[in-house]
Formats: C-alpha cells, sequence, structure tokens
C-alpha cells in the first residue's frame, strides 16, 4: 500500500506510483522463502558423497561443480533476501576460503527453525536474541573442543587439505594436490611479531590443460604469463640477475602536439640517430646493472629490444602488476619506476630463468628462488571443466593450510562438531530459561543440519543416524564422533583423518546467525519502481544540478 486514507475517505499519496510495498509476516515469510530456496539449492552438494551442479551463463559457458562459492557467483539472483546468502558465501570464502555451503544451508535451516517460532507468536526480536547467544556459547564449545596441531606435523596438515578436497572431483590426485598445497603455505608464511600469517594471494595459480593431474607442479618462483620479446634473445638463462622495471623503454612521445619543420635531410638523420641513442643508453643502464633478465611493466621500443638482444638479454614486456609484486618477492629484486636509479643491489636472483611452451602458450618460467616469498602452482588436467575443478580444489586446500597456519586449531569433522556443538547448546538452553530457550533449542537443532545432510546425500537414513550421533557424544570422547558417510556407522573422524580447521566452522557459525538476525528482523519491503529501459530519468528543473 503506497497511500494512506484521511476519514473522509480521501487517499493521501506517499510513495511514488508503482511502489511495492510488503509488511508484517508476509514480508518475513516472502525473505524466508528467498533464502530458504537458496539454501536449498546448495544442500544437495554437501561432502564427499554430495551431487555436482551445471550452471550455464548467458553465454552458454558450462561450469560444472559443487564448490558453494562457484555455484553461486555463478547464478544471477534478483530476490534481495537471496543476495543476502550469497555475500554470506562471499564473505565465507574471502575470510576462511572454505565452508561456504556450511554456512549457507546453516542460515536456511537456521530461518526455517525460527519460521515455526514466528508460527507460535515469538517475536522475531527473542528469537534473534537467542541465538546471538547460542552463536556465542557455540563459539565457547569450538573453542574448548578445538585440537591444538604443530604446524610441523605435516600428516595432519595434509589430512586438513585432503578433508577440504574430499567433495571434489580430483580423485586420486588429492594426496598429490595436498602436498603441492602444504609446501606452498609453508614458502609464503611470515612471522609478524608474536603471530604468523599465511597470505595465499602470494601464491600464483596458473591453469593450462594438457597431460594430466599429477603432472600439477610447485614452482619456487613465478611463472609469467607472456613470451620473450624478440625472436633474437636467449630461452634460457641460468644463475639470472633480474632487473624488475615500472617504466618503459621507449622514447616517451609529447603531451602536446609538436610540429617539428626539417628543411635539411640531415636535420632528419640527426633526430632519428637521437632517438636511436636515447634507446641505446637505456639498453646500456640496463647491461651496466649487471642484468641478464629484464621484466617490463611498461612497454618495450622495437629498437630497444633489438639492442638487448644484441647484448643477450632476456626481456619480457607489459607484465601484470600483481605477477611483478609476485616477482618481487620471489627474487629478492626491488621494482623500479626510474632506470637512472637501476643499481646491481636492486636485481632479483633467480636459478633459471626460461621460456617454456605449456599447451598451446609461451611461457616465461622465474624457478630455483632461493628463498621465494612468493610461489607459483601450475595446475594441468585432461579437461578444461577438470582444470577449473582441480583450481578450485587447489584454493580450497591452500585456504585450509594457511588457516591451520595462522590459527592452530582443528576439529573433528564429519558432522562431528555440530554433533557437539548441539548437545552443550541444549544443556545451555535450559538454565537460559524464558522463551529465549526455544530459540536457543531451535538452534541446537539447525546445527544438527550438517550431519543430518550428510547422511542424505550418501543415501543413509538421517534420522537414525542422528539418534546414533546423540547417544555417541554422550560418551568420553565423544567430540570426535562423526558420520562415516561410506560404511554408515559413526567412527571417531579424527582417527579416520577427517579433520577441518576451527576458523572454518567459527566463520560458518558466526555468519549464518549474522545473515538470519538480518533477514528475520526485516518486517517491511518497500520496493521502488524500476526506471523503463531507453529512458532516461528527468532532470530536476534549474539545468543540472537544479537550484
Amino acid at each position: 500500500m503506497a497511500y494512506l486514507t484521511t476519514q473522509a475517505g480521501q487517499p493521501i499519496l506517499i510513495l511514488k506510483e508503482g511502489t511495492a510495498r510488503r509488511r508484517g509476516r508476509d514480508a518475513q515469510r516472502n525473505n524466508i522463502m528467498a533464502a530458504r530456496i537458496i539454501s536449498e539449492v546448495l544442500r544437495t552438494t554437501l561432502g564427499p558423497r554430495g551431487m555436482d551442479k551445471m550452471l550455464i551463463d548467458s553465454l552458454g559457458d558450462i561450469t560444472i561443480t559443487n564448490d558453494g562459492a562457484a555455484i553461486l557467483d555463478e547464478v544471477e539472483v534478483e530476490h534481495p533476501a537471496a543476495k543476502m546468502m550469497v555475500e554470506v558465501a562471499k564473505t565465507q570464502d574471502d575470510m576462511v576460503g572454505d565452508g561456504t555451503t556450511t554456512a549457507v544451508i546453516l542460515a536456511g535451516e537456521l530461518l526455517r527453525r525460527a519460521e515455526e517460532l514466528l508460527n507460535q507468536n515469538i517475536h522475531p526480536t527473542v528469537i534473534v536474541s537467542g541465538y546471538r547467544k547460542a552463536s556465542q556459547k557455540g563459539m565457547d564449545i569450538l573453542s574448548k573442543t578445538g585440537i591444538t596441531v604443530d604446524l610441523n606435523d605435516r600428516e595432519t596438515l595434509k589430512k586438513v587439505a585432503m578433508t577440504s578436497m574430499a567433495s571434489k572431483a580430483v580423485g586420486v590426485a588429492r594426496v598429490h594436490l595436498a602436498d603441492i598445497a602444504i609446501d606452498a603455505v609453508k614458502q609464503i608464511t611470515e612471522q609478524r611479531g608474536e603471530r604468523k600469517v599465511a597470505d595465499i594471494d602470494n601464491i600464483q595459480v596458473i591453469k593450462k590443460e594438457g597431460k594430466s593431474l599429477f603432472d600439477t607442479q610447485l614452482i619456487k618462483g613465478i611463472i609469467v604469463d607472456k613470451e620473450v620479446v624478440h625472436a633474437g634473445m636467449p630461452k634460457r638463462v641460468e644463475n639470472a640477475s633480474i632487473a624488475l622495471l615500472d617504466c618503459p623503454l621507449e622514447v616517451e612521445k609529447t603531451e602536446f602536439n609538436a610540429e617539428i619543420r626539417i628543411r635539411d635531410p640531415t636535420q632528419m638523420k640527426a633526430f632519428l640517430d637521437k632517438e636511436t641513442s636515447m634507446l641505446k643508453d637505456m639498453v646500456e643502464k640496463v647491461k651496466a646493472s649487471g642484468a641478464r633478465v629484464l621484466f617490463c611493466q611498461k612497454g618495450i621500443d622495437d629498437l630497444a629490444q633489438h639492442f638487448l638482444a644484441k647484448e643477450g638479454i632476456i626481456a619480457v614486456r607489459r607484465v601484470k602488476q600483481s605477477d611483478m609484486e609476485k616477482l618481487a618477492r620471489a627474487t629478492g629484486g626491488r621494482v623500479i619506476t626510474n632506470l637512472d636509479d637501476l643499481k646491481r643491489r636492486d636485481l632479483g636472483k633467480a636459478g633459471l630463468v626460461e621460456e617454456r611452451k605449456v599447451g598451446e602458450d609461451k611461457m616465461v618460467f622465474v624457478e630455483g628462488c632461493k628463498n621465494p616469498r612468493s610461489v607459483a602452482v601450475l595446475i594441468r588436467a585432461g579437461l578444461e571443466r577438470m582444470v577449473d575443478e582441480a583450481e578450485r580444489a587447489m584454493n580450497d586446500a591452500l585456504s585450509v593450510v594457511a588457516d591451520v597456519v595462522e590459527h592452530n586449531k582443528i576439529v573433528a569433522g564429519g558432522g562431528a562438531i555440530e554433533s557437539e556443538i548441539a548437545r552443550g547448546l541444549r544443556d545451555y538452553a535450559t538454565k537460559v530459561g524464558g522463551r529465549e530457550q526455544l530459540a536457543i533449542e531451535a538452534f541446537a537443532d539447525s546445527i544438527e543440519i550438517v550431519p543430518k545432510t550428510l547422511a542424505e546425500n550418501a543415501g543413509l537414513e538421517p534420522i537414525d543416524i542422528l539418534v546414533a550421533l546423540r547417544a555417541a557424544h554422550e560418551k568420553p570422547r565423544g567430540h570426535l564422533m562423526g558420520v562415516d558417510v561410506f560404511t554408515g556407522k559413526i567412527v571417531n573422524m579424527h582417527a579416520k583423518g577427517v579433520i577441518e580447521p576451527l576458523r572454518v566452522k567459527e566463520q560458518a557459525a558466526k555468519s549464518a546467525t549474522e545473515v538470519a538476525s538480518m533477514i528475520l528482523r526485516i518486517d517491511d519491503v518497500i520496493a521502488a519502481t524500476k526506471p523503463k529501459e531507453g529512458k532516461a530519468p528527468e532532470m530536476p528543473e534549474g539545468g543540472e544540478f537544479g537550484e
């Protein structure tokens, strides 16, 4: 309703004509339904026995994956509440790199349980308050249950990486990819004060079709997806000194249009000779620094390429800024913005710089760096879809290993930690009492959606699994008991090697609680009319900005 009516029956327009408005329970029900639909889309993808989704974009490109973040990134969502669920997945992916599906299906289940409480006339504010208390208590349970990891315990890190890839279609190559992920993260980890920092943005992931997943390799250096600029340059340099330039090796054109009147052919020759000598001087400066390899972020003139080739210097031009930064971290060099400042101490070092043909493309490999703070992973697979899925698996593996390095606590997977939180929350709910007790119990039931969904996706009977899990968690060391989706039995997941970073579970619970609370608090949705296509909005009177 976009207007009010006076006692005399005269309508008073408040909102613009065509504005849609939903209020009260109708608005809540609509928002909850939209968010739950997103949750249901992802639900069947959870766990090692989850199914894949085939997504076809407007150009006809196909993506086949069960990665929650990738699915929601591809799907074009219209409803505002559904968009909030997509944001949850994006936040989860940005913060910890894994657990996107868990976060979204938990948020969907929290909203489903909340709807049942709304039907019992429990106020949304009471439900939100109960959910917040339950989330806080859940964090305490997580913290107490978490197992501290020794970062030199490679076997445990490997299990964490393999668990994150369990649902991906990389099969037996999981072990190989897990080893690469651990080596890559350990190489880029830095000590900053008391804490360790592993920024996986310093790991370059390059994917190329061809060969098999087992040919995926870690390069202790960087791969530049460009070819050497001149055919006369060497294609391989060992023990290379590398110059990194952020300035062009070209004669700069004037900013203003200038007219040069030449009356004598000798003046023309002098003009061209001057340009040649300027370029030659630039190359001399590179040579004088002792560099045998040059990576330039800007352009390199054809004549400068010729002089560089004569000096036997490998040059690559128009290198991306992100690659330049990684090259500096890998080789220990400095990116120089003025050629006059280039000195021997600014050069980076690498054991080998070589142009290689990978698939159809030529690339320059900078490897054998002494102690690189930035490394590259070259992913290979025989099928384009497989390369994409392997990249997603590798990103998950890198993320979870980095999570454990930064916050060295793990929890048992397979629904074990969720069942333990649910058990703790049911005890806690009775101490809180009142109507909030119902909300906390609803949270406990909601978090059990993870083991329940794992069982459903494996073709098991979810009720039987939940009953068996609850019984197992009452016993000593019960917090490690989860569902083995391959045998259908309740087993010690830590002993089975199914372990996950505590940070992933913590972030998933926090994100899901926040989005569910935000959606529940909305009781009025006012949607403005969309402007008609092709019609520009009317300008206010009084010129461009009004008066």
